[in-house]
């Protein structure tokens, strides 16, 4: 047999004659019989061996697996001193020892085992979820192709939307109105600055009180001291707010739109928190702290249609499911199109985006001006259905719609509307479970947790989701408000 040529690697990677070693490729797989992040063995026993599933003794009992499951045992225990009764300054550790030994240490600890169970055999449940799951996927896969199924997905979504009230009292219609339905709206349009430009923004709720004392300004003589010569129906105001909202954006960002990062993220919530000081101190102007009174319903009188939402949520409902609807679709299509193009290639690298050709403040312009747009339309539906005053638009509401959009999936319209389901369902189900001193608890433990084992997010969008691959694989970071992913780590 002849040596190979010089420069070329001989057998088992050895160089030949009158050349340097070159180091093959690796792939991103552990190689067989190798200890992966966690510390725990691969899924091969030994070199050439048969793989071991993760309920092996060998995998499963390694110290890592073990020190990760007392971590969540402390974690179980820490919770339900948290949650336990209150103690006092006479005997400050009475009240843990008394959540300790109480019977409900047991679930917190069950919790933390099932989740470790979980963390352990997560491929294995995968895998069984996914046999399970194909004699149902391939038959709509072969009859809607790939491009079908998120429209049946999405379709079958719509008809438990349709449904839902139905079956749930009147207070979870009030909060299907109020709390999820409002929010879904603010997230979609937060999400076009977030998610689709990758812009920071923690004043958005300010445009949502715009849309709301537009409202309140127009459509009453009586709903706060300073209100327009003449009375129109709440859905003239519509458009209205939409412009008022779209150019407030456009003033803010204007001038602080060259800011990057962090920056633009204290600039946005000193604009929100002006308009709550605004809103609150002005009492000849919007009420101040008593808030507005008396604006009215929305109503139709319009060729011989006459009809009024009154105070059952259902028609406020159901006029929510039909704009999220229409939004989803025309963010959608603004999405795939040449501005949606342009706000990906800003959010991936700004830099390049602008040496490329594209108008980066001016898409950022478009962006904040559209996002506020639908947060002062969500305003005219929130302050007809309802009272109102400054505390509706706190900041604490600012970053709950941020905490929406992120573990909803940044990008994704779907994935911030289930966002806003779940978050707020979670609100309503602790309503009359949990102290109101705890509820923040739970609220908390349920974004860590998510963050940490799906930082993409519920439905993360696709390109969400790859740079999160990517990010495991050490290519680039996965940051959507920050530096791209522009190459291989060395």
């Amino acid at each position: 047999m002849s040596a190979p040529p010089a420069g070329q690697p001989g057998p088992g990677g050895q160089p030949g004659p009158g050349g340097a070693a070159t180091v093959p490729l690796r792939t991103s797989g552990n190689p067989p019989g190798s200890v992966d992040a966690s510390g725990s063995a691969g899924s091969s026993g030994s070199a050439g061996g048969p793989a071991r599933p993760g309920w092996h003794p060998a995998v499963l009992f390694t110290p890592a697996r073990l020190r990760q499951l007392g971590v969540l045992l402390l974690v179980g225990v820490l919770a339900a001193i948290v949650t336990g009764p209150t103690g006092n300054s006479d005997k400050p550790l009475q009240a843990a020892k008394d959540s300790i030994a109480d019977v409900r240490i047991v679930l917190y600890l069950g919790l933390a085992v099932a989740l470790w169970v979980v963390l352990v055999l997560g491929a294995e449940l995968r895998g069984a979820l996914e046999r399970v799951s194909a004699p149902v996927r391939a038959p709509i896969g072969a009859a809607y192709g790939r491009r079908g199924g998120p429209i049946v997905l999405n379709l079958v979504l719509l008809a438990i939307a349709i449904v839902a009230p139905l079956v749930v009292s009147t207070a979870a219609q009030q909060s299907m109105v109020n709390d999820i339905g409002i929010y879904a709206l603010l997230a979609l349009g937060l999400n076009v600055v977030v998610g689709y430009a990758g812009l920071l923004d923690l004043g958005y709720i300010a445009f949502f009180a715009i849309g709301a004392y537009t409202t309140a300004y127009f459509t009453s003589q009586t709903a706060m001291p300073w209100h327009a010569p003449f009375v129109l129906n709440p859905f003239f105001v519509f458009p209205i707010a939409l412009v008022l909202a779209a150019l407030a954006g456009v003033i803010l960002g204007a001038p602080t739109l060259r800011l990057r990062g962090d920056y633009l993220a204290i600039v946005t919530l000193g604009f929100g928190e002006i308009i709550h000081l605004v809103a609150n101190n002005a009492d000849n102007i919007t009420n101040g702290a008593r808030g507005a009174f008396g604006v009215p319903h929305l109503s139709i009188d319009l060729l011989g249609i006459d009809y009024k939402w009154g105070i059952d949520p259902l028609p406020y409902y159901y006029l929510l499911v039909v704009i999220v609807v229409g939004v989803m679709i025309a963010f959608g299509r603004l999405e795939r199109s040449r501005i949606g193009r342009s706000w990906a290639a800003i959010r991936e690298d700004e830099i390049a985006a602008e040496a490329t050709g594209v108008a980066t403040l001016r898409m950022k312009l478009l962006a904040f001006a559209i996002g506020a747009s639908v947060s002062g339309f969500a305003g005219v539906l929130f302050a007809s259905k309802q009272f109102f005053n400054p505390q509706s638009f706190s900041l604490q509401a600012s970053f709950f719609v941020v905490a929406v959009v992120i573990f909803g999936g940044m990008g994704s319209r779907l994935g911030v509307v289930v966002g806003a389901v779940v978050l707020q369902g979670l609100a309503f189900y602790l309503r009359d479970k949990v102290p109101p001193a705890d509820r923040y608890i739970y609220f908390g433990a349920v974004i860590v947790i998510m963050m940490i084992f799906r930082p993409q997010g519920l439905v993360p969008s696709r390109r969400r989701r790859r740079e999160i691959q990517l990010a495991e694989e050490g290519i680039g970071a996965a940051d959507s408000l920050g530096v791209a992913p522009t190459g291989g780590q060395q």
